[in-house]
């Protein structure tokens, strides 16, 4: 009660604009961008194969979650990029991975788990070249990384691809029941998870230290919990592992090997007339809500505002948290609100089947992504 207090005198003095609104040059089937505090949201759009949802909300100093959403002749692209360390490194991948995924897959090859993993490692060198060349004068590049969360629907099926530990969860309806069940489509790699740490210790069987138990959390070298990244080039390359990086962020002894992963987790779904919706969001949302708490937000209400909906949730559950109040919670500014809440992506894709099995036309190309920082 002490803490609620408090920050209900601090919100006096950080108090955000409610309601603006950015018209900007954004189509109609895109959906408009609104903007409340530091939350941004587009209530509904429309891209290939039905309608989504999408919202953002700062939690960091500056926002390190990224996200984009691609609509085109090769289907529908989802990116949801959570930084760690700044917020340069998910920019990047935002940036490029959907770049290089389009000009790898545009060939006689197509989409295939070979060709999306090709466009995550070109994304890799990328940022690791960028770190290089900016040495001298950015070293900190080389200390920020990104989870990366990529989802793409092609031909009727989805690819889902991850780094690190957002999710991807499906929303299924159970038969004629009007129940529905939710089912996770990807594989995290944050070291409190059992099966991400053995995978890592297999990796380095030769390293008894490569996952540490720190403050009740497990890290990797006592640093990080997730052990697949985009980027933490200090962890993959020993020539950045020196200074002029902080001190906590090095590691003693020889680099034989690279200790964090940047190759993505790969898998593919055909899709069934079953399969109602996706729901796409940094592990922001996955501290407060459990899946089936998630889909079932999204399926006992309409589309439009699915992913203002979750956040919402989310945001209740962090307030509860701190025994204050989420409409206290709304007015906390981002010097403060990091400890709350962390970035929270939000990316619901609802599946219209007459259109993924091609009876429909998919519209206009789409390509919208989240604003670089509030």
């Amino acid at each position: 009660m002490i803490v609620a207090a408090l920050m209900r005198l601090l919100s006096l003095c950080w108090r955000s604009p409610v309601g603006a609104t950015n018209g900007g040059d954004v189509s109609s089937a895109a959906g408009r961008e609104e903007i409340d505090g530091l939350l941004r949201f587009r209530d509904v759009g429309k891209y290939g194969f039905g309608d989504f949802s999408m919202a953002v909300v700062q939690g960091n100093q500056v926002l390190e979650d990224q996200c984009r959403i691609e609509s085109g002749p090769f289907g529908a692209f989802v990116g949801v990029y959570d930084g760690h360390g700044g917020p340069e490194a998910a920019r990047y991948a935002c940036d490029h991975l959907h770049a290089n995924f389009r000009d790898i897959c545009s060939g006689a090859e197509g989409v295939t788990p070979e060709s999306i993993e090709r466009a995550f490692l070109q994304t890799e060198e990328g940022y690791t070249s960028l770190v290089s060349k900016m040495w001298g004068t950015r070293p900190n590049l080389a200390t920020q990384g990104s989870c990366c969360l990529v989802g793409i629907v092609s031909r009727q099926t989805l690819y889902v691809a991850n780094l690190g530990d957002s999710r991807v969860v499906m929303g299924k309806k159970v038969g004629n029941t009007g129940e529905i069940a939710a089912v996770q489509l990807s594989t995290e790699h944050n070291v409190n998870i059992e099966a991400a740490r053995q995978d890592i210790r297999a990796q380095h069987p030769n390293d008894p230290q490569i996952v540490v138990l720190k403050h009740g959390m497990w890290r990797v070298k006592g640093i990080i919990q997730v052990s697949r990244a985009l980027g933490d080039a200090y962890l993959k390359h020993e020539e950045f592992n020196r200074e002029p990086i902080d001190p906590k962020f090095r590691i003693s002894g020889h680099m034989d090997m690279p200790i964090l992963s940047s190759r993505p987790t790969i898998t593919s779904h055909p899709l069934q007339k079953n399969d109602s919706f996706l729901i796409f969001a940094s592990d922001g949302l996955w501290e407060h809500l459990t899946n089936e708490q998630a889909v079932d937000i999204v399926h006992r209400h309409s589309p439009v505002g699915s992913a203002r909906r979750l956040m919402k949730a989310a945001l209740q559950e962090a307030a509860r948290k701190r025994e204050m109040r989420y409409s206290d919670l709304r007015w906390i500014d981002r010097k403060v609100r990091r400890h709350f809440h962390d970035d929270i992506t939000v990316i619901v894709l609802f599946l219209n089947h007459a259109l993924l099995a091609g009876r429909g036309p998919i519209g206009p190309p789409l390509s919208i992504r989240s604003a670089l920082e509030h």
